[in-house]
């Protein structure tokens, strides 16, 4: 059993561990406040070699694994982790077309995303259906060589914004998961809008919308994989976005120990920094078990898939207990701090924010105990 990083693995650690403190660090708070992606990071991103590294290489990517991927997240989203979420859920997009594409659609549809700061989306929620997956309403009918998708998709992190998206809809609303297709959507395509949903509680620098779909037409290529295969091809995804997830919330928690230890020095109450007290003390203390505990499930839930094993209980647990022990950290971050950390003047309170929806997407924590209860009961 080997623990240490190869020095590749060491140099992308190091590499998004400086971009994430040079460009992320210093404009969080205000994209946080504005509401707004800031695609300058998007861009600078794409520069270094940080964005949409999954791309293999015959589609002119760096083909990293998910370890290498999960290395970054952890280290972007101690940043911040609603920037974090605009690459990760840019990587979300793209793990279907990997999943049930062909090489062919790989190339073209990932080639060009190689080529200059493109983001991708993945949009299977709708207003009525979010974890009930199956019961989507988005329809797709086949006319001739075409699909024509008609509908509505919610909660979509970069729709709108992204090159490709990959949407999930229906052929028969009675035909349940066996009735499911993805079908690979271009930005441009007519019929195809978008409406910015406002005023989220946190991870608020990263664009969230609503699709609205009205008769946009796609060709029969831009399937993947066969009838009925979306839902399979969405649940395979899933199973393995979760651990970025995962990965993001032990950087967010990391941030949160961070802040607290440099507080609780500075911070004098009866004639001593609060840090001599006990009380903090097992704070802190319980905020670094957590994250060394987060950080080996998920490291080993990212290994599994990398070794092609499954990993569906994996990346489940490693989802749920970061996800909640992260929220955790920050929670408690907030109590080191006392009242200055109920106000923005320091960033804890928007690590709490922030760390809250990683309890919801990808699947909610309470789908993440179905799966792991499911694999116990097998």
């Amino acid at each position: 059993m080997e623990f240490t990083l190869s020095d590749e693995q060491r140099q992308l650690q190091q590499l998004a561990r400086d971009f994430a403190r040079k460009e992320i660090m210093p404009i969080a708070s205000e994209y946080d406040q504005k509401e707004e992606l800031p695609w300058q990071v998007v861009e600078k991103a794409f520069e270094v070699g940080l964005l949409n590294v999954a791309i293999p290489e015959h589609a002119g990517g760096l083909g990293l694994g998910m370890l290498d991927e999960c290395l970054i997240g952890e280290e972007l989203a101690y940043g911040c982790m609603g920037i974090y979420t605009v690459l990760m859920a840019s990587e979300l997009g793209i793990t279907p077309i990997l999943v049930g594409g062909t090489e062919e659609q790989q190339q073209r549809f990932l080639g060009p995303m190689t080529e200059k700061a493109s983001l991708a989306a993945f949009a299977l929620s709708e207003p009525n259906n979010g974890s009930d997956a199956a019961a989507m309403s988005t329809t797709a009918v086949l006319d001739g060589d075409e699909w024509v998708i008609n509908g509505t998709k919610m909660w979509i992190s970069n729709g709108g914004m992204a090159e490709v998206t990959v949407v999930f809809a229906t052929t028969d609303k009675q035909g349940g998961h066996r009735a499911t297709v993805a079908l690979v959507v271009p930005k441009d395509a007519p019929g195809f809008s978008h409406n910015k949903i406002k005023h989220k509680m946190g991870q608020r620098a990263s664009l969230t919308s609503e699709l609205v779909f009205e008769n946009v037409r796609v060709p029969k290529e831009n399937q993947l994989g066969g009838l009925g295969d979306g839902f399979k091809i969405a649940m395979k995804t899933l199973d393995k976005t979760r651990i970025p997830v995962a990965a993001g919330s032990v950087g967010l928690a990391r941030r949160a120990l961070d802040e607290s230890v440099k507080y609780a020095k500075e911070r004098e109450a009866f004639g001593k920094p609060i840090s001599h007290f006990q009380a903090i003390q097992f704070k802190l203390a319980e905020m670094a078990m957590g994250i060394e505990t987060g950080r080996l499930m998920w490291q080993k839930a990212a290994w599994l898939v990398d070794q092609h094993q499954p990993h569906g209980y994996e990346s489940a647990i490693a989802k749920a207990y970061c996800s909640e022990m992260a929220f955790d950290a920050a929670n408690e971050a907030i109590q080191v701090h006392g009242g200055y950390g109920y106000v923005g003047e320091y960033p804890v309170e928007k690590l709490l924010r922030d760390s809250k929806l990683n309890q919801i997407y990808e699947g909610t924590n309470e789908i993440q105990r179905v799966v792991i209860s499911r694999n116990l009961l097998k």
